[in-house]
């Protein structure tokens, strides 16, 4: 790890951050999580602004971090809430779009360095596009550092205004083992029988059901794999606006697909696939694509945004919203063992090639200093 200090010089009062988290993406969480840990342990006062709901799941406090109750919305309360926990901050860094622009709000004319990462591309139509496009030029503009996950947000950054733009280190953190072999209810058998997979394949996919996951090709798809014996049961997991419909084309076209909610098990459901896909028309650094990589689970996935940099050789990429390469890509690997072996043991080569946890911090730590430490004069 490259050395980063956490504390001001002679020995003034350690560094004080305040994290700025919307608490609606399990990426920028669970990097939360990592980054607070990570910060506590070298000394520096953390404190995360986040929905109540998030410190549930993500256990900030457990870590040694502060948590303030910050809801998503931007209504004045929100702002206000957020206004006060900054007060005595030496320096605010906010994660995701909309995060960072309540910071915006409530830093106002302060001089407290606000740094912005963006962990993904806020996906929206019409009016809705326009305003997001208004936010991120504010954002850009105000921050004192825009950090990217991938090299065409650091572009996006630098188009929009921002000053300063560069490519984050920032790794999946890594969670227990997915599955506990002490506990026979657990293993990959039983979960497969639970979903209705013995002695069929079993493909999952996991995200919100929302329109630019690209789940409609994936059910075109399904489609298409139809005439394979045994037929493979697709598995999403994930809640969202489009489930409706989904389930109607589901039911309508007798598709073999399931959709079973948002889970908590997603690391066993990995375990038990046979196949990960990940189709969505646009993602930074895909958490189902890291875990699926760990988990040594042969993937499928549109070659978008960040995806081709950070699967490399080690996944089937396929054009997104292509649902015949999509099938053909399946349907390949379902009758290919060795090609699956193949791309079970590059991926976790290719995983040994992401920052560790360590980097991902003093990555960060390096930038705080440099925006909080006094220059030394001429």
């Amino acid at each position: 790890m490259s050395p980063a200090s956490s504390t001001s010089p002679h020995g003034q009062s350690p560094l004080r951050t305040v994290q700025v988290l919307g608490g609606g993406n399990a990426g920028s969480s669970a990097h939360v999580r990592s980054l607070a840990a990570g910060l506590v342990a070298r000394g520096v006062r953390v404190t995360v602004c986040a929905p109540v709901e998030a410190d549930h799941t993500y256990d900030f406090t457990g870590v040694g971090a502060d948590h303030v109750h910050v809801p998503r919305s931007s209504d004045p309360a929100s702002v206000a809430a957020l206004r006060a926990a900054c007060a005595e901050a030496d320096l605010v860094h906010a994660h995701g779009l909309h995060a960072s622009f309540r910071a915006v709000l409530a830093l106002g004319g302060r001089r407290t360095p606000l740094v912005v990462t963006w962990h993904n591309r806020a996906h929206a139509e019409g009016a809705r596009a326009h305003l997001l496009r208004l936010l991120e030029r504010r954002v850009a503009k105000t921050a004192a550092v825009v950090l990217g996950t991938t090299s065409d947000l650091v572009d996006r950054a630098r188009r929009t205004g921002a000053r300063d733009a560069r490519l984050a280190a920032v790794t999946l953190p890594r969670s227990r083992p997915s599955v506990d072999h002490e506990d026979p209810d657990r293993l990959p058998p039983k979960v497969r029988a639970e979903l209705g997979a013995t002695g069929r394949p079993l493909l999952i996919a996991v995200g919100s059901l929302d329109r630019h996951r690209g789940y409609g090709v994936l059910l075109d798809a399904a489609r298409l794999w139809c005439r394979l014996d045994p037929m493979p049961l697709l598995v999403i997991a994930g809640e969202g606006p489009l489930r409706p419909v989904l389930q109607r084309r589901i039911e309508d076209e007798e598709l073999p697909v399931r959709l079973i909610g948002r889970r908590d098990d997603v690391g066993e459901l990995l375990a038990a696939a046979d196949i990960a896909l990940l189709c969505s028309s646009w993602e930074s650094r895909s958490v189902l694509a890291q875990e699926a990589l760990h988990a040594r689970v042969p993937l499928v996935a549109t070659a978008v945004g960040g995806v081709p940099d950070l699967v490399g050789d080690a996944a089937e990429l396929v054009p997104y919203a292509d649902a015949e390469a999509l099938a053909d890509a399946v349907v390949r690997l379902l009758g290919d063992p060795e090609r699956c072996e193949e791309l079970r043991d590059r991926g976790v080569r290719q995983a040994a090639t992401w920052p560790t946890e360590d980097e991902t911090v003093a990555q960060v730590l390096s930038v705080y200093d440099e925006l909080t430490q006094p220059r030394p004069l001429p």
